[in-house]
């Protein structure tokens, strides 16, 4: 894969390197922000290689390419715009309502440092199965059986507390530089707040004594605030703010000087004397009364939580639940965990079941590659390849996955399992989960992914073959005269001519292959030959179909018709769907499409080199034979 050529096309495709105002990725996605969204050339960047899919949420346009290819294609675009992107006034900050503007904050900073959270919480997870008691030896942990280990494990626990004890300091990095201050400063915030000579955050409440500061006969208490969300969020827009004000108001030749060290004296105090406190024991009682209503409302609840956890993916409000979980874990003590990433795991298998139901039934060669590698991605924890690039496209197993990661979220909730770690949420979050339920989350697994699997073949089925109380199409479809896949059949009722008479040069002078072009009479438009429909364009005005000997068939409905977006086609058939010949494809909206100013005819080019011979031409109806394959005369 060629990245800089890839990274090249998608910055021309957004409108330039003026246009970006921040560029960033995620474990899947390359996220950028655009100043003017109209210039974004989204069917361009949706055909490019390794596109899996694009979507626009939040203000951010979302390109998915997959782990590992997205951190490459982004590097690339990032030298493109000189290392680091452009930052001017973006205007899509002051957009939207309050809520999505705030979840959009909440994106930005725990995007970056996610992938630093995930390491720390897969340690945490090798960590407990040496830990766990009556894991492997009813009563005894594996340490004890093979006490050579207890330094390793000593040492994988030191490094997976890491991340979550100076949690802060990624929190301050990431939020400071969010909201336009200096990140280092940010850090050295949350270093404070995490200082050795504090009373570890983890004792407090235990009942230890707890050291205090005398402040001018103020009483303050030195203690730490490791693992915790809220304060350093909070002091981090505080130091940001007042580091900007600073800024303008000080003098040049003493702004280097007088501004760090008036931010951090003030905002050190303030967090200790009156932010902090506050904040700690609004995210101490947002994590129990999260947990309060997990635990109360049952498997009601649960799978509640499981049927709209992947709409909410959409949205990106799942952003900011690693604010939320990292409280519950925090509060472990009180709480037992989080049953967040419980639901994760049960909606990304739930995703991935319904993708490898698509690859057990498609017979296209381009969605069975997809399929292969985005099923198995989710299955291990990754789902945007697959929710956006194949669930949502297809609509049904959307639909079956959201089913099923229900039954399995309603499962789990039911018999209260909790993780005591962040990870991957899929197949491999055992090892984040608490070993005594492991074998009710291994059956909530199961549950979603057997539920989304059934559920999608029913729905494909159902789609290919309606119920017989509903069944005129399957009716209609079986009334076909049976065509060998050596007939071509005149796609709609007009006049069919050879393809140099159609009125668009790049067709007429057989740039993309031979072919014939109809102009039609009438607006409904079937299939020419029996086949498979690989692929339908997203402004529905082109479909490609191909047969098990190979022939490939575009069938362009219109010209310069894809300025339209889709408004007077009607699509009848969905990608990877068999059809026979006759068979309806779409309905064309005739008057809208000549309203428009746009020519009605449907150019019909065999895009792979195919020989054939006329055997009618002229005025002709809809389904009569047209061409024989073979031979060309």
């Amino acid at each position: 894969m060629n990245y800089p050529s890839i990274a090249a096309q998608i910055v021309a495709a957004v409108g330039g390197r003026e246009n970006l105002s921040n560029v960033m990725h995620c474990a899947t996605r390359l996220r950028l922000t655009c100043l003017d969204e109209s210039k974004i050339d989204a069917d361009t960047i949706a055909e490019l290689e390794g596109v899996k899919g694009v979507f626009n949420a939040k203000g951010q346009f979302q390109i998915i390419f997959g782990s590992g290819t997205v951190n490459q294609v982004c590097d690339e675009v990032l030298k493109l715009t000189g290392g680091q992107p452009v930052q001017p006034q973006p205007k899509a900050e002051a957009e939207g309502s309050v809520i999505n503007r705030f979840i959009k904050m909440l994106s930005d900073i725990f995007v970056p440092i996610i992938p630093a959270i995930v390491a720390g919480g897969l340690l945490m997870g090798i960590n407990n199965i040496f830990t766990a008691e009556g894991l492997f030896v009813s009563g005894k942990t594996l340490i004890e059986l093979y006490p050579q280990f207890a330094d390793l494990a000593g040492m994988i626990n030191l490094f997976s507390n890491a991340a979550f004890t100076f949690l802060p300091v990624l929190i301050g990095f990431s939020a400071t530089k969010k909201f336009g201050g200096n990140p280092y400063l940010g850090a050295v915030l949350g270093m404070i707040m995490v200082h050795p000579e504090l009373m570890n955050a983890y004792s407090y409440g235990t009942g230890a004594a707890v050291p205090t500061w005398n402040l001018f006969g103020l009483s303050i208490e030195a203690v730490g605030y490791q693992g915790t969300v809220l304060p350093v969020l909070v002091m981090s827009f505080f130091l940001a703010k007042l580091e900007t004000r600073l800024h303008k108001i000080t003098p040049s030749w003493l702004d280097n000087l007088t501004t760090p060290l008036i931010s951090i004296l003030v905002c050190g105090f303030v967090t200790f004397l009156a932010v902090g406190p506050v904040m700690r024991t609004a995210g101490n009682l947002l994590a129990y009364g999260i947990s309060w209503l997990y635990h109360s409302l049952g498997f009601i609840g649960g799978g509640l939580f499981g049927l709209f956890y992947a709409p909410i993916v959409l949205t990106g409000m799942h952003h900011s639940f690693i604010a939320i979980e990292t409280q519950l874990l925090a509060e472990a003590a009180v709480t037992g965990g989080s049953f967040i990433f419980v639901t994760a795991s049960m909606n990304n298998v739930a995703q991935g079941a319904a993708v490898l139901a698509v690859l057990a039934t498609t017979k296209d060669a381009k969605l069975k590659s997809l399929c292969s590698a985005s099923g198995v991605s989710a299955l291990l924890g990754i789902t945007e390849p697959a929710m956006f690039g194949i669930n949502l496209k297809l609509k049904t197993p959307f639909y079956a996955a959201i089913i099923g990661s229900a039954v399995g979220s309603a499962y789990v909730a039911f018999h209260h399992v909790l993780a005591v770690a962040l990870g991957a949420a899929g197949l491999p979050g055992f090892i984040s989960i608490r070993p005594a339920d492991w074998l009710h989350f291994a059956i909530g697994l199961a549950l979603s992914m057997i539920t989304a699997f059934i559920l999608t073949l029913v729905f494909t089925k159902k789609q290919q073959n309606p119920n017989s109380k509903t069944n005129s199409q399957a009716d209609k479809r079986n009334a076909l005269p049976a065509v060998d896949n050596q007939t071509l059949l005149a796609p709609a009722a007009g006049t069919v001519k050879p393809i140099e008479q159609s009125t668009d040069g790049t067709f007429s002078e057989k740039l993309m292959g031979d072919g014939f072009v109809v102009f039609p009479t009438r607006g409904e438009v079937c299939a020419p030959i029996n086949g498979t429909v690989k692929f339908i364009f997203p402004t529905k005005h082109a479909i490609g179909l191909v047969n098990e000997d190979g022939v490939e068939m575009l069938i362009h409905m219109g010209i310069n018709t894809v300025s339209l977006n889709g408004e007077p086609f009607t699509i009848l058939v969905q990608e990877g769907q068999n059809v026979r010949a006759g068979e309806p494809l779409a309905a064309m909206n005739l008057k809208q499409i000549e309203d428009a100013g746009c020519s009605t005819e449907i150019c019909c080019i065999f895009t792979a080199p195919t020989p054939f011979s006329w055997t009618a031409e002229g005025e002709v109806v809809q389904t009569q034979p047209i061409i024989s394959l073979g031979e060309k005369q």
